[in-house]
């Protein structure tokens, strides 16, 4: 597994809601990838039924903060539809069937499979995107920014003749 896949893997699980599950990861998760460890460090120090509502606070009130890659591009329009299927027949090509109970561009979703698969070709079309996801993370002063930082740090610059 490259080492930028366990980085994806460990965003992922930073960006989902924080369950019984994420605290026991916790100290994986730090070990495993060093560039989270100031989000995982306040993961750890924070109760977590403040943590469960902070994530809502961030993530889940309006969209000014969306983990939906698609959103930053399409909005809520008719476009934004084609977008859904783009990110499914990326999926396919890969072998994969997305059955989440989230949309295919949920990012933890990408990132799962950019982690799987070593393709971050999604990653990188939704760049301009997870910037400005970044941006307004830093910018509201929650710890979930520097999850943002590594992704945004990690991607490779875009290729010429990648779909935009």
């Amino acid at each position: 597994m490259p080492s930028d896949a366990v980085l994806y893997q460990a965003a992922a699980l930073c960006l989902t809601y924080p369950d019984d599950d994420f605290r026991a990861r916790l100290p994986l998760l730090r070990e495993a990838a060093p560039q989270l460890r100031e989000f995982t460090d306040h993961a750890a120090v924070t109760s977590p039924q403040e943590l469960a509502a902070h994530y809502v606070q961030v993530f889940d009130f309006k969209n000014r903060h969306s983990l939906y890659l698609s959103w930053w591009r399409d909005g809520d329009t008719r476009r934004r539809g084609m977008s859904l299927v783009r990110f499914k027949d990326v999926y396919r090509e890969h072998g994969l069937e997305f059955s989440g109970e989230e949309l295919p561009d949920f990012l933890p979703a990408v990132l799962e499979f950019a982690a799987r698969t070593g393709n971050t070709d999604l990653l990188t079309e939704h760049r301009d995107g997870l910037e400005q996801l970044r941006s307004r993370l830093t910018d509201f002063g929650t710890p979930y920014a520097c999850v943002l930082d590594a992704v945004c740090a990690a991607l490779p610059t875009a290729r010429a003749g990648v779909r935009r």
